[in-house]
């Protein structure tokens, strides 16, 4: 599922960021060299990214 349509991010990439240390979403999005345009999805992927930590 696509997490955020302006950097084309999908929810599977949060995930393994998320994994690999990314707390924030800023933080998520850097690892693939983008950052938060709109901002429309910087909450579902702060819950994304949250859930994805807390199973870790």
């Amino acid at each position: 599922m696509v997490v955020c349509v302006c950097n084309a991010i999908r929810e599977k990439d949060l995930r393994e960021a998320a994994r690999d240390g990314a707390d924030t979403p800023c933080s998520a999005y850097a690892r693939f060299g983008r950052r938060p345009k709109c901002g429309q999805c910087v909450g579902y992927a702060r819950t994304i990214i949250a859930a994805e930590r807390a199973t870790a």
